[in-house]
């Protein structure tokens, strides 16, 4: 038990001295410090910064997956299934600002590490939203000559580009519910089936 919660607290740890420092300038004695822990404690449980980081984006962004899954599991229709991905991404985001400091900072670093990842547990989470689009193409909801892929990262785009100013700004003149919703509006405004004019 006492080893979960260590492993746990250099993940929080790094989370936040990630989000401070950035990756490249912060050290595994910022890190160490951070946790209360020995800095030799670190590598009982990691090999190296980038391990820590890939474990950051690996267990938190696959707690978040476990969570969208979980609630889109309860619903049937795409339009929903895209407001609940943008409402718990956004209500993620804005709760663990850390988090979010690190996933817009990192997932734009240039290393290959960072990159290969990205077609990993990162992936896998952008990929739910293409998936919401596939299933409303197949019921005829959404048009079909929407591109998933592409759509995917311009949906995710716009969640993520909120959730930087929410980063910079302590204040926000909205709430994650109005937030999701005219996201959903402005998407679906340009993604659903048109009735034909009669």
């Amino acid at each position: 038990m006492k080893a979960v919660n260590k492993h746990t607290k250099i993940i929080t740890a790094a989370t936040k001295v990630f989000a401070q420092k950035g990756f490249f300038n912060a050290r595994i004695s910022d890190i160490a410090k951070e946790a209360k822990v020995a800095d030799g404690t670190i590598y009982l449980y990691f090999n190296n910064k980038f391990d820590i980081l890939l474990s950051v984006f690996e267990e938190e962004i696959g707690n978040i997956i476990v969570q969208v899954k979980k609630l889109l599991a309860e619903e049937t229709d795409p339009r929903k299934m895209l407001e609940i991905f943008a409402t718990k991404h956004l209500t993620v985001m804005k709760k663990n600002k850390n988090l979010a400091e690190v996933i817009q900072i990192e997932l734009r670093q240039t290393n290959k590490l960072i990159k290969d990842y990205r077609n990993n547990k990162f992936s896998e989470y952008v990929n739910i939203i293409s998936d919401i689009i596939k299933l409303g193409q197949e019921q005829k909801i959404y048009r079909s000559d929407i591109l998933p892929g592409i759509a995917k990262r311009a949906f995710f785009g716009s969640l993520d580009e909120i959730s930087r100013v929410w980063n910079i700004s302590l204040e926000t003149n909205y709430t994650v519910e109005e937030t999701a919703s005219q996201i959903i509006k402005i998407f679906l405004s340009g993604m659903l089936v048109q009735p034909k004019p009669a």
